[in-house]
């Protein structure tokens, strides 16, 4: 290899796998210790008063019931009043449409 002594060789690879293994652990801890610190997060976060309010899925049911009935109060009353106007205004509208053919 260009001149380079044999046993200089092995002992770069050997300086260079056992860097490669240090760094390798030192990775290794890293990833632990930072999935450690994300599952107490998550663990703590699951805990707090704000995810188990958001989890509630109850909703407002006396709410969305008063604004059904409401709605449905006021179509009532505008239909009452306005249905004998509509029909008229209907009626006219499909008579003139028969009368273009």
């Amino acid at each position: 290899m260009c001149g380079t002594p044999m046993f200089i060789t092995r002992k770069l690879l050997k300086k260079t796998n056992r860097k490669e293994k240090e760094m390798t652990e030192v990775i290794q801890e890293r990833l632990i210790n930072a999935e450690l610190y994300v599952a107490l997060k998550l663990k703590q976060m699951k805990q707090s008063r704000i995810y188990k309010a958001l989890l509630d899925d109850r909703g407002d049911v006396p709410g969305w019931v008063l604004v059904v009935l409401m709605t449905t109060g006021l179509v009532t009353a505008l239909w009452t009043i306005a249905a004998p106007r509509l029909t008229a205004i209907l009626k006219n509208s499909l008579d003139a449409m028969n009368g273009i053919r």
